[in-house]
């Protein structure tokens, strides 16, 4: 499956997100496409988020950017599954274009709610 991966440019995306889900089992049995990768910087994610099965948003952090991404995803079609730090305020507005959220407390904890939705996802 190809899963692209939206966040905000505030969240700390490389020790929370990225490292934890390429350090995951789930990570060889799919393409993930992370956006602020250096060999991604110059993609256009409009164009691309198309061609995605799923997009996993982390949405802890309120963004105009991700938000952007996320109205793609949804007007393409994409499903997208929100994730969120316990305790985060997210905004109301997701309810709108997905029913997937996953609340969770850390990294080990983020990759196994993760995995857990990606192996029903698959079914």
């Amino acid at each position: 499956m190809n899963i692209y991966v939206a966040h905000s440019n505030q969240f700390e995306y490389i020790t929370k997100l990225y490292e934890p889900i390429k350090n995951a089992q789930f990570y060889q049995n799919h393409n993930f496409f992370f956006p602020h990768d250096e060999v991604n910087k110059l993609v256009k994610t409009k164009e691309i988020i198309r061609d995605y099965n799923l997009v996993i948003a982390e949405v802890s952090l309120l963004a105009t950017g991700l938000g952007i991404e996320l109205g793609w995803a949804d007007y393409f079609n994409t499903p997208i599954l929100c994730i969120h730090e316990r305790g985060s305020k997210v905004s109301s507005s997701l309810k709108f274009i997905t029913n997937h959220f996953i609340e969770y407390d850390n990294s080990k904890d983020l990759v196994k709610k993760i995995n857990d939705f990606l192996d029903n996802y698959s079914k």
